[in-house]
């Protein structure tokens, strides 16, 4: 794991975000992994940016949604599908054709999960996976408990991811218990993972992820076994980490030989 600790959630958007744009220039045919949440909206809004300034194109890119809701279509406002159109997909030079997000409104949910885990296969897999983090360690929707081998699959929500969702809906709307998401094993399939994580909130689950076991009652912990896991975190985020001094030395040192090998 790559341990990334800055000072604020606009350094760690920014950062992120210059992960994606790097993987863009290197490769403009990239496969994306996207995410929603609050977490990765500011990382969104710095690749619109890029793109109506011209550095970076998506026209080639095909992207692959981590999650969505049982139970919504595309145009529920509460959807993710509906938040990444809204927040990203409307604002970038995509066909939205080769934009993917889990069906909620799956006539056979379990046949849409195969065939999810098809296209990407079919697609190359994923060259690079943006996630967030539960304050109970999920990715995507893996709750505690979740096999670290999965694929795309139907899951049940936690009460307490439900009740963090909650503040997204009305009190007399409708909330899905239920959500179709990519496994652990096809999250760990992608070349490269991003995960980002701000605020005091997710300190708990972050330590868990960085130094705690690997452990199916946290998820996130997972990404210890990945080749190339990249987790940026804010100052608040990494509070509980035990060394917090070391992870900023390495990260100065990784950041010293990219300069040194830029130069040459």
């Amino acid at each position: 794991m790559q341990i990334v600790i800055l000072k604020d959630a606009t350094e760690v958007a920014r950062y992120g975000a210059d992960l994606f744009v790097a993987q863009l220039k290197k490769q403009p045919a990239s496969t994306l992994g996207l995410a929603t949440g609050s977490t990765p909206v500011a990382l969104y809004q710095n690749l619109i940016e890029k793109n109506q300034q011209g550095d970076i194109s998506f026209s080639q890119v095909t992207s692959f949604n981590l999650d969505e809701y049982l139970g919504l279509d595309g145009s529920h406002p509460q959807s993710y599908r509906f938040f990444m159109n809204e927040q990203l997909f409307d604002h970038i030079d995509i066909a939205k054709e080769r934009t993917h997000v889990p069906p909620g409104d799956a006539q056979d949910p379990i046949a849409a999960c195969q065939e999810y885990e098809a296209r990407i296969l079919a697609a190359g897999g994923i060259d690079i996976q943006l996630l967030g983090i539960g304050r109970n360690g999920h990715i995507g929707f893996n709750e505690p408990s979740s096999g670290l081998t999965s694929r795309t699959r139907v899951k049940t929500l936690t009460k307490a991811t439900i009740d963090d969702n909650a503040r997204f809906f009305s009190e007399d709307e409708y909330q899905p218990h239920l959500s179709i998401t990519m496994g652990i094993g096809t999250i760990l399939d992608a070349k490269k993972v991003v995960l980002l994580a701000t605020g005091e909130n997710k300190a708990a689950a972050i330590k868990a992820t960085v130094e705690g076991p690997l452990t199916a009652s946290c998820p996130a912990s997972a990404l210890q076994m990945h080749r190339d896991a990249v987790i940026v975190i804010d100052e608040a985020a990494a509070s509980e980490l035990a060394d917090v001094d070391f992870y900023k030395h390495i990260e100065a040192e990784n950041q010293k030989l990219l300069a040194r090998l830029a130069a040459k």
